[in-house]
């Protein structure tokens, strides 16, 4: 499940013809850094405090690179968002996607994906968006009570202003996931671990028959209801 829009980067390569040099921070199971790892004369980092989403990464990584499915390469690391190994301005694209609400230090979080952003480069930041995820919030105290859960809810004034504060400049935004917002309520409705529910497992066997076959029938839905009740919010930065 891919909430990045490439197309709207300029994926070009590097100072000085360096590769083009891109983090994902949170990578979980790798998606985002897979996909930049797609675009040529692409490094992609996928960084990750969880060591089991790594292995995760790791392990499709290594599947791709078996069926010959991209043309960057990329690494993965273990870190923490809030003390990232790497120099400052390093990459020309950096990405934290559904990061920033687990993080109790969200300030420190947003200074350190600042720090190693190139200048006039590029910085994308999904996070839940308010809608649907206050009513997530509202159904079940376990949604959000789980170790590692969210921690908070952004409006997206808010999580604009955190960036715009770290000097970047606010150039886009768009709504993702519209269809995956009733799954979360239904599971928040007759409970997040209960694994035996008609009704979500019926739901979780559509999404993954459109992610599969990104039929135009539900691609269509769900532009149309993304501005609505867009799962995540996805915010585009350059850094001034």
């Amino acid at each position: 499940m891919i909430t990045v829009d490439f197309n709207r980067i300029d994926m070009k390569s590097g100072q000085s013809g360096q590769p083009f040099r891109v983090l994902d921070i949170g990578c979980g199971s790798g998606r985002h850094t897979c996909e930049a790892a797609r675009f040529a004369n692409v490094f992609a980092v996928g960084a990750d405090i969880d060591i089991k989403d790594l292995q995760t990464a790791k392990d499709r990584r290594t599947s791709l690179q078996q069926a010959d499915e991209y043309r960057g390469r990329w690494e993965i690391a273990a870190t923490d968002v809030t003390c990232l190994p790497f120099s400052d301005g390093f990459f020309d694209l950096v990405i934290c996607s559904e990061v920033l609400e687990h993080i109790p230090d969200q300030h420190k979080a947003a200074a350190e994906i600042a720090r190693v952003v190139k200048p006039g480069q590029n910085l994308v930041v999904s996070v839940p968006t308010y809608l649907p995820e206050k009513i997530c919030w509202t159904l079940s105290k376990d949604y959000h009570n789980e170790p590692g859960g969210h921690i908070r809810i952004y409006r997206k004034k808010e999580i604009a202003q955190l960036i715009e504060r770290q000097g970047f400049a606010l150039g886009g935004t768009h709504y993702a996931h519209s269809l995956h917002a009733p799954y979360w309520w239904l599971k928040c409705l007759v409970g997040v671990k209960r694994e035996n529910s008609l009704p979500v497992n019926l739901y979780h066997r559509l999404l993954v028959w459109d992610m599969m076959q990104k039929p135009i029938i539900t691609r269509w839905v769900e532009r149309m209801l993304n501005p609505v009740i867009g799962k995540s919010v996805v915010l585009y930065f350059k850094k001034t």
